[in-house]
């Protein structure tokens, strides 16, 4: 559905009415960075339709927008950049990842914003821009630096609840604690690899628009804005890959340590059976019941049996315990 849709001229929000005569009036008015922001969300075939029947969108960028689940990138058709971004949403109630898409088109004074799920609502992005005159006045590109900057600040706050429940874990892992398991290791190292495939593939994209070459934004000042967000993605891309590498760690460890106590238990195990095997093996001799034993003869047979069953018992059991097995 279409959520909002406005003209900004000088800083400033005005009413859209029909999309043909706003287009219209902003390509022939005298102001550069006037422009016409629509915001989509969840759209069906049918209103992306009549979106793209105004604009003109280019056709492999509206394929892309609408099967969606594209990869992160930032694309050029001819006068209008392509955007598509990850946007993420932490569940405290069970340390999930929620992954959705936002998509932007910028064209000849226009921006579309396009989102796919219940992650990272813009609502607030636009409220924001509205409040901050400046930064409306360099125009289209604008969006698109709010947009961005917004998702990746939400990166940010992910990284540190990613941070807590990597410590969590790690903490319960070299303490013993019941509470580590190999299923909450590997589901935490899903949740860093849906974080990776978010944030990794954006960052060349994101280099490009503010120190490329084929950079659209000629605007010294915007591409200092793109910097400063670039350079916290590649912050949250640091720590985010040395999460994955200690989380590898963390799991090997703990299946080492799985694997020292289940050493430790058939120790323990085999040192039992040991022991119970002497008065077993005693026993089965006189239960053989031959004729000739001269043993079950003598009065005191029984007991001095006993005694050297008790006798052997208690030395295997001091031996173990001296070899560290019980």
């Amino acid at each position: 559905m279409i959520v909002d849709q406005a003209i900004y001229r000088q800083g400033k929000r005005l009413p859209c009415g029909d999309l043909s005569d706003a287009l219209l009036e902003l390509r022939g008015g005298d102001d550069p960075n006037a422009f016409l922001w629509i915001g989509l969300k969840n759209p069906t075939d049918a209103e992306f339709d009549l979106v793209n029947d105004e604009l003109r969108l280019h056709p492999l960028a509206v394929e892309d927008a609408v099967k969606g689940n594209q990869r992160p990138k930032v694309e050029l058709y001819d006068n209008t950049i392509f955007v598509v971004m990850k946007t993420l949403r932490y569940i405290e109630e069970t340390s999930d990842i929620e992954t959705g898409e936002v998509m932007l088109f910028v064209g000849d004074k226009f921006v579309v914003t396009v989102r796919r799920g219940e992650a990272n609502p813009l609502a607030g992005v636009r409220h924001g821009l509205e409040a901050n005159t400046d930064m409306l006045r360099h125009g289209a590109i604008a969006v698109v630096h709010a947009v961005m900057d917004s998702i990746i600040d939400n990166y940010v706050s992910i990284d540190v609840e990613l941070q807590k429940d990597l410590d969590d874990i790690e903490a319960a892992v070299f303490s013993g604690s019941s509470s580590a398991s190999s299923t909450a290791i590997y589901q935490l190292k899903r949740e860093v690899l849906e974080f990776r495939r978010a944030a990794v593939p954006l960052a060349a994209p994101l280099r490009m628009l503010h120190d490329g070459s084929r950079s659209p934004l000629p605007q010294k000042e915007v591409r200092l804005l793109f910097r400063d967000v670039a350079d916290h993605l590649l912050r949250v891309i640091d720590h985010v890959e040395s999460y994955d590498r200690l989380l590898t760690d963390i799991l090997s460890a703990h299946l080492a340590q799985i694997s020292v106590q289940q050493n430790s238990d058939m120790r323990k195990i085999s040192a039992w059976v040991a022991i119970a095997a002497v008065p077993t093996m005693i026993a089965g001799i006189y239960g053989m019941n031959f004729d000739n034993m001269p043993e079950l003869s003598w009065h005191y047979g029984y007991f001095i049996v006993l005694a050297v069953m008790a006798s052997a018992c208690l030395g295997l059991y001091r031996a173990f315990r001296r070899s560290g097995w019980l």
